[in-house]
């Protein structure tokens, strides 16, 4: 059957849908990113505008909520609020808020939703970037702990003014999995959900054992180094040499270790993990990559169900596992 393409008007932002047989795949902007969904109908070659809508509108919620570049989001009232007054939130974000506290201690506080003023002084977005001073980094510290954020019963505060809070650390992933979830609740058990790379798989594409998922070579950004095979499992990849900026021959990656103030400078360039969801494997393939090739191999093999491999200049790590995903070429 040939393709079919088509737009869905409902959805207040661009939606696409094309469609071959009962395989149908949505595209639309979100989260900073382009956002895909790709599922089989079950019985049948029609699509299901009722999961599709539940689906893109539930990411809008959730981007217009929680996204720090939205002027009136909630993390934006808060951020705008820190050192004068609390703000009242729901009980949605106040299990976020308990899934940040796991994560600080899951990660030792190398994912730190408090992070935000250290990423806004390393902007790699500028028009011309800069190495921020000793005496900025040295300002900027006392705003970032996680810890520091305080709580009670519907609301919450940042104490110092110029803290500020991003959940760009695992917001996307955390949609990924929602969606996918989304789909199972409309009896969807074949589905793949891929915001911007991150991506969780459940069941299979029409004649196909798993969904085939490439691998970006970080030395070519755009062209694929391999594909991994997978099922019932989340992918996710970070990186610097995408997002980053060069002063005098030397790379300033977008991802910031708090313990040094500094964006992370041990020579990785790409951490891949496969793991039991899209969030769990955004997490350990971040905080993989800010260890390092060694400790975050370690790190990742510390999780039940999850593999890696870390790459740097000269070499690569990986857990053994990792092998019985790849596709041959």
């Amino acid at each position: 059957m040939p393709a079919l393409v088509q737009s869905i008007q409902s959805q207040p932002v661009s939606v696409g849908r094309v469609s071959s047989g009962s395989l149908h795949k949505l595209s639309f902007p979100a989260l900073g990113t382009t956002c895909e969904v790709q599922y089989v109908t079950p019985g049948n070659v029609l699509p299901m505008p009722a999961f599709e809508s539940e689906a893109v509108g539930w990411v809008q919620t959730f981007e217009s909520k929680y996204s720090r570049f939205k002027p009136a989001s909630l993390v934006s009232r808060i951020n705008a609020a820190a050192g004068n007054a609390w703000v009242e939130v729901d009980a949605e974000t106040e299990e976020l808020f308990g899934l940040c506290d796991s994560l600080f201690v899951m990660t030792s506080g190398l994912l730190d939703p408090t992070a935000l003023p250290l990423i806004k002084l390393w902007n790699w977005k500028a028009e011309h970037p800069v190495i921020p001073s000793a005496a900025e980094i040295e300002s900027a510290r006392p705003l970032v702990g996680w810890p520091k954020v305080q709580r009670a019963t519907g609301k919450v505060l940042l104490p110092q003014h110029g803290m500020a809070l991003d959940f760009g650390g695992f917001g996307k992933e955390y949609a990924v999995d929602r969606v996918a979830q989304i789909a199972l609740d409309h009896g969807i058990s074949d589905v793949l959900v891929d915001f911007g790379h991150d991506v969780r798989a459940l069941g299979a594409p029409p004649g196909r054992p798993a969904w085939h998922i490439g691998l970006e070579d970080p030395k070519y950004p755009g062209r694929l180094s391999g594909s991994i095979a997978i099922t019932g499992k989340g992918v996710a990849s970070s990186g610097d040499y995408v997002r980053c900026f060069k002063i005098a021959g030397r790379r300033y990656g977008h991802i910031i270790d708090p313990r040094t103030a500094h964006p992370v400078a041990n020579g990785c360039t790409q951490a891949t993990v496969i793991a039991n969801c899209c969030l769990q494997a955004g997490v350990l393939s971040t905080t993989a990559f800010v260890l390092g090739l060694r400790e975050g191999l370690a790190f990742i093999r510390e999780f039940p169900g999850a593999d890696g491999i870390i790459l740097n200049e000269f070499e690569r790590a990986q857990t053994p596992r990792f092998l019985n995903y790849a596709v041959s070429s």
